[in-house]
Formats: C-alpha cells, sequence, structure tokens
C-alpha cells in the first residue's frame, strides 16, 4: 500500500502546545552550565534540544520540572494511555491529563483562562480548522527526528507537526442496525434517532472531517462543505440526527448506535461494546493528521519539549500505529522495521491511497468559513 499518499496532503493543520514559564536548562557537560562560557539556557526559548546542550541535558532540564501538563487526551483515543504510560515510564515525569474529553477549541480555551497559572495545558493534540485559528501561539520546535517528517507534514520552523491522522469512517451497533453501504441508508427509517458526529464541525476536528468526508461522497470537494451540511440537514429533517456528543459510554450505553468518528476511536469502541463494527463508504476517504506544537506560556516549558520528542520517537509512533492510527513517520518506520505492515493495512480501513482525500490550508480555511456560516442554522 501506498503509505506516502496519506501523508501527502496533510500539511493543512497545526496543533498547539502551551508553554511558559522558564527553567534553566543545564548541559551533558556536567558542569551545569549549556556551554563553555557557562552561559544559561531558557528552556522556553529553546528551538532543539541541541539549544539545551542536547537530549540529555532536556532530560535532565525536563525532569528538575517534574511534570506535564496535557489536556483532551482521552486514554482509549490513538492508544493515548499507552503513549502517556510510556512517556512516564520512560523519563520519571508525572503527567497531568485534564478534560480528556474536551474539544480543540476547548483546548484553546483552557490555555487561555489558565495562562500563567501552574496548571495550565503545555501541550495540546488539535485538528485543523481550530489549530488554523491559533498559530500565533505557537512556539518553533525541532525534534531530533525531523528529517523522518516529511517535508509537507511540518512547518519549516517546527511551529506544527502533523502527528498521526485516521480515516473517516461509521461505526454502528450491528445488533440494532444494518451496516451503511451508502449516505442514502442512513436517511431510512432503520436509523431513526441514531447518527451522530464526534462533536462540533466548528470546534472539533473529527466532527469537522465527518462533515467534510460526507460533502466527498455527495459530491462536494475538500473546500466545498455545502453538500455535507445539507446532508446533515437532510438527516435532521428525516429524525435521525442525533445532536449528542458521542463517548465511549454512550456507544456502550446504547445512546449513540451510530457514529461519524475517526477508525481508531470506532475500532477501539468494540473492547466495551463487542457488537460494534466500523466501516468505510466506498468512494472518497477523508483522512486528516492531527499536530503537536509548543506554545511560548507552557508551565513546563522542557517537559513540553520533551513530550514533543517522545511523540516522535519510533517508540511512541509505533503506539499509535498499534491504536489504528497511521503516524506521521511510518515510512521510517517501516523502513527501519520498526512498523507492522499488517497493522499499517488495519489503520488505513482497507482503503486506497487513490481515494485518499484531505484539504490544504486554503482549503480548510474555506470550508470553516461555510460552516461558521451555515452550521447552527441546520441543526436547529
Amino acid at each position: 500500500m501506498n503509505s506516502r499518499a496519506l501523508l501527502r496532503s496533510a500539511a493543512l493543520v497545526t496543533t498547539a502546545l502551551l508553554l511558559g514559564g522558564t527553567l534553566a536548562a543545564c548541559s551533558s557537560n556536567g558542569d551545569g552550565d549549556d556551554t563553555a562560557s557557562g552561559s544559561v539556557v531558557d528552556a522556553s526559548t529553546a528551538t532543539s534540544a541541541a539549544d539545551l546542550g542536547g537530549f540529555d541535558a532536556l532530560v535532565e532540564a525536563a525532569q528538575a520540572e517534574g511534570e506535564l501538563n496535557v489536556i483532551a487526551l482521552p486514554e482509549d483515543w490513538a492508544n493515548y494511555g499507552a503513549i502517556i504510560a510510556g512517556f512516564e515510564e520512560e523519563y520519571g515525569i508525572t503527567v497531568n491529563s485534564a478534560s480528556p474529553d474536551a474539544s480543540s477549541a476547548e483546548e484553546i480555551q483552557a490555555a487561555e483562562n489558565l495562562k500563567g497559572q501552574d496548571t495550565a495545558p503545555d501541550v495540546f493534540d488539535l485538528g485543523a480548522a481550530v489549530a488554523l485559528e491559533n498559530t500565533d501561539k505557537f512556539a518553533p520546535y525541532k525534534v531530533e527526528t525531523w528529517d523522518d517528517i516529511p517535508d509537507e507534514n511540518k512547518h519549516p520552523e517546527g511551529l506544527w507537526v502533523n502527528n498521526y491522522s485516521g480515516v473517516m469512517s461509521i461505526g454502528y451497533d450491528s445488533d440494532k442496525l444494518p451496516e451503511p453501504t451508502s449516505l442514502d441508508d442512513l436517511l431510512s427509517d432503520d436509523y431513526r434517532g441514531a447518527v451522530a458526529l464526534n462533536g462540533d464541525p466548528t470546534q472539533a476536528g473529527a466532527a469537522f472531517a465527518a462533515v467534510g468526508w460526507i460533502a466527498a461522497l455527495n459530491g462536494g470537494g475538500v473546500d466545498d462543505f455545502g453538500p455535507g451540511i445539507d446532508f446533515v440537514g437532510q438527516l435532521r429533517g428525516a429524525g435521525n440526527f442525533l445532536t449528542l456528543d458521542p463517548t465511549p459510554a454512550t456507544i456502550a450505553s446504547g445512546e449513540t448506535p451510530a457514529v461519524f468518528d475517526w477508525s481508531f476511536n470506532n475500532v477501539a469502541a468494540a473492547a466495551d461494546k463487542p457488537s460494534w463494527k466500523t466501516t468505510v463508504i466506498p468512494g472518497a476517504a477523508y483522512v486528516s493528521f492531527y499536530n503537536e506544537a509548543i506554545n511560548a506560556d507552557a508551565p513546563h516549558p522542557a517537559a513540553a519539549r520533551l513530550w514533543q520528542e517522545w511523540i516522535f520517537s519510533d517508540e511512541a509512533q509505533a503506539l499509535f500505529l498499534e491504536g489504528n492510527a497511521v503516524p506521521v513517520r511510518v515510512d521510517a518506520l517501516k523502513a527501519s522495521g520498526a512498523a507492522d505492515e499488517g497493522l499499517i493495512e488495519a489503520a488505513t480501513f482497507g482503503t486506497e491511497g487513490d481515494d485518499w482525500i484531505s484539504p490544504d490550508q486554503a482549503q480548510t480555511e474555506a470550508a470553516n468559513a461555510v460552516l461558521a456560516e451555515r452550521w447552527a442554522a441546520t441543526i436547529k
């Protein structure tokens, strides 16, 4: 399969890690200074581990901080539970995880509300629409695996870097619903009060992608979300659209019997709901990367940069793959033998590269403008 095709179009999105505070980092030469002249580097200004005297010095500075604040990282989302646990075990740094079910927009709001406080987020994981509106909050940083990340998947200065992707899919309770093979199936009486998006598309990356996928399947384009919004309006009119925000709990309880979401989320839901199946409707397949970045206002700036290094390491990238997400460094993992080809095939959910679509930055902005104008009226 052509994994490069999945990666090629991901330059659309930006993600923010929020950094603030300062920390004097020591070099690995053991004399407490990062250079022979004895100057001290502020971790919040470091654009690479080299700025702090090397990777070991970055680890030392992060361990001196002792903590990392993350937000909106559910443990069952793209295997983040294992990724967080791996970071804690590897570096002995406590990860404080807040509001795991928050949307991308709520992540940014939390950072603004908590700015200057020890509890402010250090790192974010954002979808396209929200990230594009907040690039002024990002700080540049290049991880040690920088050269393995395709140019189209990163900002040239490291303001943002794509981290993992999924394929938009439909999860459904096979005990209650037939497998949908087309969008029109979802308009039938079989799906009365059953169909939900994972969030509000003006705020949540998964819901934004769902409307984009629906639009593409309905004849629209990656910058033309009109057909997607129109179809949701049809679902609403048929009494089939649920405004309830789905979670693993609502899926397990049966409150949200059919959900548009990333394939890695829908596949994971089957752990608590054995009758939960995942399908990708034939035709255009929507893929879109989430992102990592660093913000100049994090309370733990060294730990935030070490987290960035961890996310793009072989170990964490392979953990994304184990969670049915496609890591941005998948080609490098394949070349080194760190990636299982069977896991790659499962993560793409049988879709072909020729059918993969994803908007670039300008197209995302155009789509977001249409959503801002029309979405609220559609779901009333």
